[in-house]
C-alpha cells in the first residue's frame, strides 16, 4: 500500500493540482477530473462514464481485465475532454463481498505513567493494532471462502481516534497517563481483486495514489461535522453488490459488503417478464424515475420480492456491524439501486428496524452530491445519488493531499515497515 502524495501539476507554481477518481463499478465505469486548489477545494471539471458488458464485472469485482480497462478508457477520454487536460495521477473505488473493513481498537496499561509517551511507544502500539487486524481479516475471508491460504493485502488504513486514561487526544506524543488506546479503521482485499484495479490504473498509464474501500469513501465524504454528534449509517446500493458503512463518533467503525444491487434486481424482471436483459434494465430505470412502464402492477411486485431479500442482507450486515450496541438513527442512502421507491420504504417500516438495536425509528435519507461540501462540480452533471460515489473518492484524494494528522503520519511509518 503506498501513500502518495504527489499529484500531477498542470503548470507548477500556485496552480491548482489535479487528479482523476475513478469508480469501477458493476455496470458502469465512472471517471472524474478535478482539480484541488491551495485551499483543499477540489472542483470537478471533466464527467465520464462508460456501462460495462455483463461479463466485465461481476460482484463489484473485475473479471475481465482487457474489457474493464476499454471501458474506463472511454470515461476517463470523456471526462478528459471536458476539462481540457489529462491527470497523470487516480484514486481508484473497490468493492466486493470480501473487501472487509473494520476499526480494531487496542489499550494498553503503562507500567510508567508518569513518564511521556515517546514515538517508539506509538509505534508499538500501532503495530500491534495492525497485526490483530490482519489476523481478524485473515480468518473472516479464510472462512468466507472456504479457502486455506488466501492471500490478502491492506487496502487502505486511517486512525479514527486516541485517548488516554480516557481524555481523546489527536497526538498521544508527550502526554503522561497509564491507559493508552487507540483504534484504527482497515480495509483488506484478496490479493486478486486489489491486483485487477492495479492492472486496470497501470494498462491506463496512470500513476496510482490509492485504492479506497467505497463504503469508506462514501462515509467521508460528508465529513465529520455531519455524523460526529449522533453517528449514521451509509448504504450503497450499486450495480453488484451493496456497500454499508458505520459511522460511530465521527469515525467509521466498519464496512460490509454484499453481492445484492441493481443488476439481480434487473435479472429477475427479465427473467419473470420474458425480457431482453437492456429492456429490462430500462424499464427498472424508468420504473424507479416515476415514468410509464408497461405492467407496471407486475414490475412493482418483482421489484417488491427482491427489495424483501435485499433487506433481510442488509439486516444481517447491520446485526453483525453492530456487535450488540445501539446503530445510529440515521439512514443515508446512495447509489443507482436507491432510485427504487421500495427500498427507503423498506428501511422506514417497523418490520425492518424493530429486529435490529435502533432506539428509534431511523431517519432515512437520500444523499445527493451537493452534499459533499469540500467539491463544487462546475460540468452540473452530477446530480442524484449515483454520483456520490465518485465525489467520495475525489475527496479521498483531497485528504490525501491535506493530510497531516501526526497519528496517521505514525501509521504510515508503522506500514512501512510492516511492508504491507
Amino acid at each position: 500500500m503506498a501513500f502518495l502524495r504527489r499529484l500531477w501539476q498542470r503548470d507548477g507554481g500556485d496552480v491548482p493540482t489535479a487528479c482523476t477518481a475513478l469508480d469501477v463499478g458493476t455496470e458502469f465505469a465512472k471517471a472524474l477530473v478535478f482539480e484541488i486548489g491551495p485551499d483543499g477545494h477540489g472542483t470537478v471539471r471533466g464527467v465520464g462514464r462508460k456501462r460495462q458488458g455483463l461479463a466485465h464485472m461481476q460482484s463489484g469485482t473485475v473479471t475481465d481485465i482487457a474489457a474493464v480497462v476499454d471501458n474506463c478508457a472511454v470515461a476517463l477520454q470523456e471526462a478528459e475532454e471536458m476539462a481540457g487536460f489529462r491527470p497523470t495521477s487516480v484514486v481508484i473505488g473497490i468493492a466486493g463481498e470480501l473487501v472487509k473493513g473494520f476499526t480494531v481498537s487496542h489499550e494498553i496499561e503503562r507500567k510508567k505513567p508518569d513518564q511521556p509517551i515517546v514515538e517508539q511507544e506509538l509505534h508499538r502500539l500501532i503495530d500491534e493494532v495492525q497485526h490483530a487486524a490482519i489476523r481478524e481479516a485473515e480468518r473472516a475471508i479464510t472462512w468466507e471462502t472456504g479457502l486455506p491460504n488466501v492471500d490478502i493485502r491492506l487496502v487502505h488504513a486511517a486512525v479514527t481516534g486516541a485517548s488516554i486514561d480516557g481524555y481523546p487526544v489527536t497526538n498521544p506524543i508527550g502526554f503522561q497517563g497509564r491507559h493508552v488506546r487507540i483504534g484504527i479503521f482497515n480495509a483488506f482485499a484478496p490479493l486478486v481483486h486489489l491486483g485487477a484495479l492495479e492492472s486496470v490504473a497501470a494498462a491506463l498509464d496512470l500513476e496510482l495514489l490509492e485504492i479506497v474501500a467505497e463504503p469508506y469513501a462514501v462515509a467521508r465524504a460528508l465529513g465529520p461535522d455531519q455524523t460526529k454528534s449522533s453517528g449514521a449509517l451509509f448504504i450503497d446500493v450499486g450495480g453488484g453488490t451493496t456497500d454499508v458503512a458505520l459511522v460511530r463518533s465521527g469515525g467509521i467503525d466498519g464496512t460490509r459488503m454484499f453481492a445484492l444491487g441493481g443488476r439481480a434486481f434487473t435479472k429477475s424482471i427479465a427473467d419473470r417478464m420474458e425480457l431482453p436483459f437492456p429492456r429490462a434494465e430500462a424499464a427498472k430505470v424508468d420504473y424507479a424515475r416515476g415514468l410509464p412502464v408497461d405492467d407496471r402492477d407486475t414490475l412493482a411486485a418483482i421489484v417488491a420480492d427482491d427489495v424483501a431479500v435485499w433487506t433481510a442482507g442488509v439486516e444481517l450486515v447491520l446485526e453483525e456491524l453492530s456487535g450488540g450496541d445501539l446503530l445510529p438513527g440515521r439512514i443515508h442512502l446512495c447509489g443507482g439501486g436507491s432510485r427504487l421507491p421500495e427500498i427507503p420504504r423498506a428501511l422506514r417500516e417497523e418490520a425492518f428496524w424493530s429486529r435490529l438495536p435502533f432506539s428509534r425509528p431511523p431517519d432515512v435519507q437520500i444523499m445527493s452530491p451537493d452534499q459533499v461540501e469540500a467539491i463544487t462540480d462546475e460540468t452540473r452533471l452530477l446530480v442524484d445519488q449515483q454520483d456520490v460515489t465518485p465525489l467520495g473518492l475525489a475527496y479521498q484524494a483531497i485528504e490525501l493531499q491535506f493530510e497531516d494528522d501526526p497519528l496517521d503520519a505514525a501509521l504510515r511509518k508503522v506500514l512501512r515497515a510492516m511492508k504491507i
